[in-house]
């Protein structure tokens, strides 16, 4: 599957870099947009499968899906905001 049923409202490339950064990264963009806007973040890290999620998770938003391309790793998130009811 190379594509998503997400619309992403923002993308950031994190290509090449390891975790932590593809984390510190998201959560700088994802304060950049508006609630229940979706960001997708491009990783090449393995790591990021498990990192992106449970990132996502831990402070409220709500984590999609990822979608994993070739060497790439699409992770989609839509934000939440206070007191958001999550599925």
């Amino acid at each position: 599957m190379d594509g998503s049923q997400y619309t992403a409202s923002k993308t950031i490339d994190c290509q090449g870099l390891s975790c932590p950064l593809p984390v510190v990264r998201a959560k700088k963009a994802i304060d950049e947009i508006a609630v229940g806007e979706v960001l997708e973040v491009l990783a090449t890290d393995p790591g990021s499968v498990k990192d992106v999620p449970g990132w996502a998770r831990r402070v409220g938003h709500v984590f999609l899906e990822t979608i994993h391309d070739g060497k790439v790793y699409k992770h989609y998130i839509r934000k939440a905001g206070k007191g958001a009811v999550h599925s």
